[in-house]
C-alpha cells in the first residue's frame, strides 16, 4: 500500500546547470523538494515509484538504471534513475520529466529503497489514472511515489502559455488539494482545462490520488508559486 508521497514540480529548469544564471531563483523550489525526498525515506519504502508526465510515445514503464539525458538543453549531463544502478542498456531514453526526477534523487543520495518509472501521457483520464494509482499502490507492501508535474502555464503574459484567467484558480484548486490529500478534489480537475492551461500535473496528481485509496496519509504543501508565470507545487503525503 501507499505509505508516502512527494509531489514536485519537473522543469528542467530545477538542474542548475540548466538554469545557468537563473539558478538561484530556483533555490526555494529546490530546498522545499529536497524536503519532500526526506519525507519518503523516513516512510521506509520497499519501493519508489517515480511518476511524472511524457509526451506522445514516450510514456511507459521505466526500469531502475534507466538513462536521462539533458543534452536535448544544451547541457552534457546524464543522469539514472535509482543512481548508479544499471538497467538495461537497450532501454528508452527517460522523458524529461522522470530525467528530473532522477536528479532530484542522485542530488539527495536516493539509496533507501528500489527505483522504478512511469511515464504518464497527459491525455490520460482521470478514471484511468485512478485505476493506473490503484495498481500501483498494490505493487509492495510499503509503496512510495515521487510525483512529478506543474500547474498551469498561463499565470502571465510571458507565461508559455500566455495569460489566463482560470489559470490561478486552477493551481489554488490543486494547491488546496495536495495539502489537504484530498482525493476527489485531485480526481475532479478537468482534464480539457488542464490541456488547455498546459498543466503537466494533472494525469499524476490524479494516479497519486487513485494510489491513494484506502490509506489516511495528511498532506502538507511545503511550496507554492509562480516563477515565470508556471505554477509549482511541492506537497508531501505521509
Amino acid at each position: 500500500m501507499l505509505v508516502a508521497a512527494a509531489v514536485c514540480p519537473c522543469p528542467p529548469l530545477l538542474v542548475p546547470e540548466v538554469a545557468v544564471g537563473a539558478a538561484p531563483e530556483m533555490d526555494a523550489v529546490r530546498a522545499a523538494c529536497t524536503d519532500a525526498l526526506g519525507v519518503l525515506a523516513a516512510a521506509r519504502p520497499d519501493l519508489l515509484i517515480v511518476v511524472g508526465p511524457a509526451g506522445p510515445g514516450e510514456g511507459g514503464v521505466f526500469p531502475q538504471g534507466g538513462r536521462g539525458s539533458f543534452k536535448g538543453y544544451g547541457v552534457d549531463l546524464d543522469v539514472r534513475l535509482g543512481g548508479g544502478a544499471q538497467g538495461a542498456t537497450a532501454e528508452r531514453e527517460l522523458p524529461s520529466s522522470l530525467a528530473v526526477g532522477a536528479w532530484l534523487l542522485e542530488r539527495t543520495g536516493w539509496a533507501d529503497a528500489p527505483v522504478e518509472g512511469l511515464g504518464v501521457e497527459e491525455t490520460l483520464a482521470p478514471e484511468r489514472c485512478a485505476g493506473r494509482g490503484r495498481e500501483l499502490g498494490e505493487r509492495a507492501d510499503r509503496v512510495a511515489l515521487l510525483v512529478l508535474g506543474d500547474g498551469s502555464a498561463c499565470r502571465t503574459v510571458k507565461a508559455p502559455g500566455y495569460l489566463d484567467e482560470r489559470a490561478a484558480p486552477y493551481d489554488a484548486a490543486a494547491a488546496r488539494a495536495l495539502a489537504a490529500a484530498d482525493l476527489p478534489a485531485l480526481l475532479s480537475l478537468d482534464a480539457d482545462l488542464a490541456r488547455t492551461l498546459k498543466s503537466s500535473g494533472r494525469a499524476p496528481w490524479q494516479i497519486l490520488a487513485g494510489a491513494a485509496e484506502g490509506t489516511d496519509l495528511d498532506g502538507s504543501l511545503l511550496y507554492e508559486d509562480a516563477p515565470y508565470g508556471v505554477g509549482y507545487m511541492v506537497a508531501t503525503w505521509s
